[in-house]
């Protein structure tokens, strides 16, 4: 994994300087403490950080060029199939200086062009410069694990890892995108491709884009998307077990390539439990790692958040060789400002708990596996699904699912949440029009049966959230130099996984036809018993993982916010969003944020998503809108303690 930017001329221009892409890969040198480099040539400019993981010689430096200088490629990600590819390229003529996945990029575009996308088995974003046809090809991995952001910029088209690269670009602006802002506090999540940053926006997943470079013009293409809506009725579920074991421990396998040390993350659920359980057995005494939370000052639910002592239980069984990172409310303040800054487009909830995880794992390893997509692939949130399962035709799905994902705001608050300036800038955005269009590319499905509801569920999952953890792993991964990857997301088990049908990824599917919808409290109750999803995973993993795990409720990674929002955190909280002069009172009401805290800290009502999310939208403004230093004066510290917390994070790490 590494940092990649460059920028395209679009007709007569000036060719882009070098010192301009040093200084946009410069922004990003926390990606690629291993190196860098610049490639030049007519209108085009490439950059690269360098985070060496196969091949670590000098022979894997990039940008990589052709022996004629005709093509150039900046990658950023892994191929786990590439020697593979290389093989076969080396059989029809194909000469390598590397061991490298990058060259195997370069020589195959050379004999397949876009026709090489297809047979990629890997999470990248990369671009390719073909000088002879005046064209720079974009390209981003199917399901959208590593970002590739763009902007354009006079006549130049900007690309980069990082919004950070862009925003170094001196034609940049930084402007608040008030659609997106509507957006992130509707779904705490963008679902469309814009960003907070006016002007920038993503590539979507799975899309290829090409720019002439000579005419100007720009065209983008999807060569892959999801679909859960066509399972295989005629699969078997004792094959469906023994394909999903066997798929998972060879994408396992697959994802362990690395010239350089390789561990894992661990909780105590199914999805990481069962990477480690198959991966120790091809690493000796592998790392683990586990974040934990101080719980003294923690109640109700939250108090089951820990999961240190399962992750003690399967290092212990696995042979791993396990760390801790346990952080307290304390620990919050110090990150935060690093969070966001690494975050750059704000996403989903809590994430400072990820930080200090891959902080951790750092210190030891430069790889680290992940279960991100379990749950999206195998139907892990049943307690979702069940807001629309009896949902009446499509119109009843959407509305639904539209009422559940809008979940940020509490009603009452939603008319005067945002001030009348920045109304202004948001009218005649649609949020619910926002969430249907998410279906797109699969306008014909079908809305008849409790199947086809969670089918389209699984879909709009894997488009929407399961993506956004993609982005907020890779920022906090890449911000302490370390590359995750996700088993899961492997070809052909994603391809396997979506054949499946729903009936034996959810226990008991005949038993949720039969709840009455009219009964919601009875209804819920049931769905509170029977929220362990995945149920094709657990049968497949039953061997491999202890049953204490295999057969336990779904916990996820979530610190206990709810609690240190109300007491330890209180102050810190106040001081950023609730002070004279915070800079989110121009785009939010103060006396809604008054509300909100009052309803958290008085009523007992859990807010605890907002909050985070009001919280990192008064940092963002400060650290990308204002000045960086904003964030400490806020707090009322002094130039002494600033330089402290910067100096001495907490480092509260022990072996288990």
């Amino acid at each position: 994994m590494c940092g990649i930017a460059g920028i395209a001329g679009l007709g007569e221009v000036e060719p882009p300087s070098e010192n301009l892409l040093q200084k946009m890969a410069q922004a990003m040198a926390h990606r690629g403490p291993d190196g860098e480099g610049v490639f030049l040539k007519g209108k085009v400019g490439l950059a690269h950080r360098r985070l060496a993981i196969i091949d670590p010689s000098p022979a894997g430096s990039q940008p990589m060029v052709s022996p004629d200088r005709n093509l150039a490629v900046v990658f950023n990600g892994t191929i786990y199939n590439f020697r593979e590819l290389r093989s076969e390229l080396e059989k029809q003529g194909h000469l390598f200086k590397s061991q490298c996945d990058t060259e195997v990029l370069l020589h195959g575009w050379k004999k397949w062009g876009e026709d090489l996308v297809p047979r990629l088995n890997g999470h990248f974003a990369f671009a390719v410069t073909d000088h002879q046809k005046g064209m720079v090809h974009l390209i981003r991995d199917r399901f959208g694990v590593k970002p590739l952001y763009l902007a354009k910029l006079g006549k130049n088209l900007v690309f980069a890892s990082e919004i950070k690269a862009i925003t170094a670009h001196p034609l940049y602006t930084a402007e608040v995108n008030h659609q997106a802002l509507a957006e992130y506090f509707t779904f705490q999540n963008l679902f469309r491709y814009h960003t907070l940053f006016k002007g920038v926006e993503l590539l979507p997943a799975a899309n290829i884009m090409t720019i002439n470079t000579r005419t100007g013009e720009i065209k983008r293409r999807a060569y892959w998307d999801y679909n859960f809506s066509n399972p295989d009725q005629s699969m078997g579920q004792e094959e469906a077990i023994c394909e999903v074991k066997r798929l998972l421990i060879q994408a396992t396998k697959r994802q362990l390539v690395a010239d350089v040390p390789v561990g894992a993350y661990l909780s105590g659920g199914m999805d990481s439990g069962s990477l480690v359980a198959i991966a120790s057995r091809e690493l000796n005494r592998m790392h683990t790692f586990t974040c934990g939370w101080h719980m003294g000052s923690v109640h109700g639910v939250e108090a089951s958040f820990d999961e240190r002592v399962q992750a003690e239980l399967m290092s212990y069984l696995f042979k791993t060789e396990h760390f801790e990172q346990i952080v307290g409310h304390t620990d919050v303040g110090w990150a935060l400002p690093l969070v966001v800054n690494h975050l750059e487009d704000l996403r989903l909830g809590m994430s400072y708990g990820q930080y200090y995880a891959a902080r951790l794992a750092s210190k030891f390893v430069k790889v680290c596996l992940s279960g991100a997509g379990g749950d999206e692939l195998f139907g892990g949130y049943p307690w979702r699904y069940y807001r629309v399962s009896h949902s009446l035709g499509k119109k009843e799905f959407f509305d639904n699912y539209f009422s559940y994902w809008q979940r940020l705001i509490p009603k009452g608050l939603r008319q005067n949440f945002f001030t009348p300036a920045a109304k202004r800038h948001m009218e005649g955005d649609d949020m619910r029009r926002v969430l249907t269009r998410v279906f797109t590319f699969h306008s014909n499905l079908a809305y008849e049966t409790p199947e086809d509801h969670i089918a389209n569920s699984l879909y709009f999952e894997a488009k929407t959230f399961l993506h956004g953890l993609f982005l907020v792993g890779d920022k906090l991964s890449m911000a302490n130099g370390l590359e995750e990857r996700f088993p899961f997301m492997d070809n052909d088990l994603v391809d396997f996984a979506q054949k499946i049908p729903v009936r034996y990824k959810l226990r008991d599917l005949e038993e949720w036809k039969h709840q009455d919808e009219n009964a919601f409290g009875k209804k819920k109750s049931y769905f509170q018993t029977h929220d362990d999803g995945k149920n094709i995973l657990r049968q497949a993993m039953s061997l491999l993982v202890p049953k204490e795990v295999s057969e336990r409720k779904k916990q996820g990674f979530s610190s206990p916010d709810e609690s240190w929002f109300r007491e330890g955190n209180l102050e810190l909280v106040k001081r950023l969003i609730l002070r004279k002069g915070a800079m989110c009172h121009d785009y939010i009401s103060p006396r809604v944020i008054t509300e909100v805290m009052e309803a958290h800290c008085r009523c007992g009502i859990n807010l605890r998503l907002l909050i985070w999310s009001l919280v990192n939208f008064e940092l963002w403004l400060q650290l990308f809108m204002g000045k960086a230093g904003d964030y400490y004066q806020s707090l009322g510290l002094d130039e002494m303690t600033n330089e402290l917390m910067k100096s001495k994070p907490p480092s509260q790490i022990k072996a288990a």
